[in-house]
C-alpha cells in the first residue's frame, strides 16, 4: 500500500494497479484449486444423511397414514439403493453403503425388496433399516407397537 504526503497537509493513501493484480492473481488460482478438487465429501456425511432421510421418511409415512386414516409403506429396494413412499418418487441410498433390512416375517416381497408399514393408528410392522459403509453404521429402528422412529450411529 502505498502513501504520501500532499503539498497541502493532507495524506492519501490507496492500492497500486499492481498490487491489485497480485490480489486478483492470488485468488484465481485459489478459486482454481478448489474447483479441480470439487465439491468436499465425507463419506461420514453422506451416510448420516442418508439415514435422516430415510428417517424424515418413515416418519412421513406415519404422518400419511394416520391422515389418510388407511395403511401406507415404506419400500426399501435393497438392490437399487434406494427407497420411496407409496405413490411418490424413489429416494437414492448411497452406493458405497451397504443396506439391510429386518422386517416382520411377510413383509418381504423378495431378497432385494422390503417394505415397512404403518397403521391409521400409528402403530407399524416394525423393523430396522441398517446403512453400513467402512466402520460406519446407521440404523433406522421402527417400533412396531408405537411406529416411533430412531436413528442411532456407531
Amino acid at each position: 500500500m502505498t502513501w504520501r504526503a500532499n503539498t497541502q497537509g493532507r495524506h492519501e493513501t490507496g492500492f497500486t494497479l499492481i498490487e491489485l493484480v497480485v490480489v486478483i492473481a492470488i485468488l484465481g488460482l485459489a478459486l482454481a484449486l478448489i474447483a479441480e478438487h470439487g465439491p468436499m465429501r465425507s463419506a461420514a456425511l453422506t451416510g448420516k444423511g442418508a439415514a435422516a432421510d430415510l428417517a424424515q421418511g418413515l416418519r412421513e409415512t406415519r404422518a400419511r397414514a394416520i391422515a389418510e386414516n388407511r395403511p401406507v409403506g415404506l419400500t426399501v429396494d435393497i438392490a437399487n439403493h434406494r427407497w420411496n413412499i407409496a405413490g411418490r418418487p424413489a429416494q437414492p441410498l448411497p452406493p458405497d453403503f451397504a443396506v439391510s433390512v429386518l422386517t416382520a416375517e411377510g413383509e418381504a416381497r423378495d431378497e432385494n425388496v422390503a417394505e415397512i408399514a404403518f397403521e391409521p393408528d400409528g402403530s407399524s410392522t416394525g423393523g430396522r433399516i441398517a446403512l453400513t459403509g467402512g466402520e460406519r453404521k446407521y440404523d433406522v429402528d421402527v417400533d412396531w407397537l408405537t411406529g416411533n422412529v430412531r436413528l442411532t450411529y456407531e
